[in-house]
């Protein structure tokens, strides 16, 4: 995708943090030395996309690099390199989808297969609904419970044709379904469950309920 293909046509003129994040920016810049104040680009691009609906303007841009006292190219470089930052409007839904090896092998073109058919987009492209938009991108850092699909700032593991289906049911109905490993993997045991000894002592070597995983957002 070129950066043309990234940046929205449609811009607003102007862009403005609320109060809130500007106490939030003071907070956040007040941890870098003196004359570092650079180094606090990657959470204000955070901020402005939070607050803009998740996508970050060209005006936004500007405001960071005057803030932060870089030039605007700089602050644009950041904003492009990282998949995390969207420069266009997004569905409701940004479903980002780990295709690299790991999850290929264990099924992400199945994963894949099912958004197409579900919505008829590819990578870059959001559904004729609006509310879901795509995005293929390189390790989520999840590899153990391959394949991987992250919703917004939530995880979803273990991911297969069927599941990816259930999860996208949930979804269009706005009741997300528990994050974690579709299959109820607790963190990153076994499929078949935990096989140390302690788990075997403790009785607890089946299937349990997943936990919330973090996020992987600024």
């Amino acid at each position: 995708m070129s950066i043309d293909d990234r940046i929205a046509a449609d811009q607003p003129k102007t862009f403005k943090f609320t109060a809130e994040n500007e106490k939030e920016i003071k907070r956040i810049i007040a941890k870098y030395p003196k004359g570092r104040q650079a180094s606090a680009v990657m959470p204000l691009l955070d901020l402005a996309q939070r607050q803009n609906n998740n996508w970050i303007p060209m005006a936004a841009i500007e405001a960071i690099a005057n803030r932060l006292e870089m030039a605007e190219i700089r602050v644009l470089e950041v904003a492009t390199f990282y998949t995390m930052f969207n420069l266009k409007p997004v569905g409701k839904y940004f479903l980002q989808a780990c295709t690299t090896t790991p999850c290929w092998l264990r099924g992400s073109d199945e994963m894949m297969r099912c958004i197409k058919d579900r919505y008829d987009i590819v990578s870059g492209q959001t559904s004729a609904c609006g509310r879901f938009s795509l995005l293929e991108v390189e390790c989520l850092g999840a590899c153990v419970n391959a394949p991987i699909l992250q919703v917004n700032d939530d995880f979803y593991e273990d991911l297969d044709y069927e599941t990816t289906g259930a999860l996208l049911d949930a979804l269009e109905v706005d009741d997300p379904l528990p994050v974690g490993s579709v299959i109820g993997r607790s963190g990153s045991e076994a499929s078949g469950g935990g096989t140390t000894l302690a788990a075997l002592k403790s009785g607890k070597t089946g299937k349990s309920t997943s936990k919330k995983r973090g996020s992987a957002h600024a």
